[in-house]
C-alpha cells in the first residue's frame, strides 16, 4: 500500500495504523445514468459530491445506527468512460470512492463477503435542492412539471435531474440500489496494482460475458444462452459493451429490470455462466 494512501486514512484515525491492520477497496457510488426512479445526477451535482463525500460513513440499508457502521470514505474521484454514452446521450461519468476499514475479529466475515462479491451494491444519501424536468427545464419541486418521469419526449426519455447538493449524509450496502452501476469494483492491494493493464482488460470482459449471458437467459431462455455464449466468445471490449447494451434495450422494452428478476430465474440462469 502506497505512503500517501496511509496518509490519508491516518487523517480519520486517533492513531496510526499500518497496512496489515486495514482494509481498503473501491466503490462507485453514483453516475450521472439515468437510474431506476428515472433520476441522474448532473455534472456538477458529481463533483460536489466528490468532495461531501470524503470522510463519509458506509453502513446497512441506510440505517443510520453506530453499530452499523462498517467503513470510511478517505478518497474520491470523479471519472469520465469514453467507451459508452448514458442513455441521455452524454458521456458516461461516475463517482468512484476509495474506503477502508480496520481489520477486526468482528468484520472478517464483512471482509469475505465483499471480497467474494456478495456484499456489493451500494447506494447513496444526500440532499438535492434542485430538480430539474429534463423535457422543460423546470424546477419540479418549486414550480411542478406536467411531464411524465420514464415518458419519451421527442425520441428522448423524460426523467428528473438533481442539482444543488447541499450534503452528503452517508453510503449503503443495499440488496437493490437505485443506480445499477453503484457497487464495489475492486479490492486495493499491491498485487492488484502490479496486473497489467491486459489482465484488468481480462477480467472486465469475462465480467461482461457473464452479464450478456445472464440478460440472453431473461431475454429468451436457454436456447438464447446457448446463442450468447457463442458469439461472445473472442468478442473485445467495445463489442461486448455494445452486445451488452443492445441487451439492455431490449429488455427495458419488455418491461424487464434484470437487477430485478426473482431469485429463482437468478439461480436458473447461474447455470450457463461463463
Amino acid at each position: 500500500m502506497e505512503k500517501e494512501i496511509l496518509e490519508k486514512i491516518n487523517k480519520f484515525t486517533r492513531r496510526e495504523f499500518s497496512e496489515d491492520e486495514l482494509y481498503v477497496f473501491s466503490v462507485i457510488l453514483c453516475d450521472n445514468e439515468i437510474d431506476r426512479d428515472r433520476e441522474r445526477f448532473s455534472d456538477n451535482a458529481l463533483n460536489t459530491l466528490k468532495t461531501l463525500f470524503i470522510g463519509k460513513t458506509g453502513i446497512f440499508d441506510h440505517d443510520p445506527s453506530t453499530s452499523n457502521q462498517t467503513a470510511r470514505i478517505f478518497d474520491t474521484e470523479l471519472l469520465t468512460d469514453d467507451s459508452r454514452t448514458t442513455r441521455n446521450g452524454e458521456p458516461y461519468k461516475y463517482l468512484k470512492a476509495s474506503a477502508y476499514m480496520v481489520r477486526t475479529e468482528e468484520n472478517k466475515n464483512l471482509i469475505a463477503e465483499i471480497d467474494g462479491g456478495i456484499k456489493k451494491e451500494v447506494s447513496i444519501s444526500c440532499s438535492a435542492g434542485k430538480k430539474t424536468c429534463s423535457v422543460c427545464g423546470r424546477d419540479r419541486t418549486s414550480e411542478g412539471c406536467s411531464h411524465i418521469r420514464g415518458k419519451s419526449y421527442n425520441g428522448r426519455m423524460c426523467h428528473t435531474v438533481l442539482d444543488d447538493i447541499s450534503d452528503a449524509y452517508e453510503w449503503s450496502f443495499v440488496a437493490v440500489p437505485a443506480q445499477v452501476n453503484a457497487g464495489v469494483t475492486k479490492k486495493y492491494t499491491e498485487e492488484a496494482e502490479e496486473k497489467s493493464a491486459s489482465s484488468a482488460d481480462t477480467d472486465s470482459n469475462e465480467e461482461l460475458r457473464r452479464e450478456i449471458v445472464r440478460m440472453a437467459f431473461f431475454r429468451g431462455g436457454c436456447n438464447a444462452v446457448q446463442e450468447a455464449e457463442r458469439s461472445v466468445k473472442g468478442m473485445g471490449t467495445k463489442e461486448l459493451i455494445g452486445l451488452k447494451k443492445a441487451y439492455e434495450r431490449l429488455l427495458e422494452h419488455k418491461g424487464i429490470e434484470v437487477q430485478l428478476i426473482p431469485e429463482t430465474s437468478r439461480e436458473a440462469a447461474e447455470q450457463f455462466k461463463i
